[in-house]
């Protein structure tokens, strides 16, 4: 299994009432608004796009990590490990982060 499939129920919970879809890309499962990425879920945890402005921010919160794919930093992205998965209001934090990083890619 490539994610947790808890963390995918939590996660497509806390969607829920956007109109969203999934995607399968890094090898784990995207959640894609208006064709830009939004969230997913990796092995590693839940994947979240806060952006470069904001991405200080969440490495700043309690388990959260740089996103990392073939030893290189992901700019703008971050992975919320297992506490933080587990945490409604450190997830909330990062999807509100995440969409307001979506809401500034289309306004430029």
């Amino acid at each position: 299994m490539a994610w947790d499939r808890g963390h995918e129920a939590l996660m497509r919970w806390d969607l829920e009432g956007l109109d969203i879809r999934d995607k399968r890309m890094f090898g784990g499962l995207c959640f894609m608004l208006d064709g830009a990425m939004l969230c997913g879920l990796m092995r590693a945890g839940g994947l979240y796009r806060p952006g470069k402005a904001a991405q200080a921010a969440a490495l700043a919160l309690p388990d959260v990590a740089a996103m990392e794919m073939g030893g290189r930093r992901m700019g703008g992205y971050v992975v919320a490990g297992e506490d933080a998965m587990a945490d409604d209001a450190l997830r909330a934090q990062l999807l509100e982060m995440s969409l307001a990083c979506l809401r500034d890619l289309r306004a430029a």
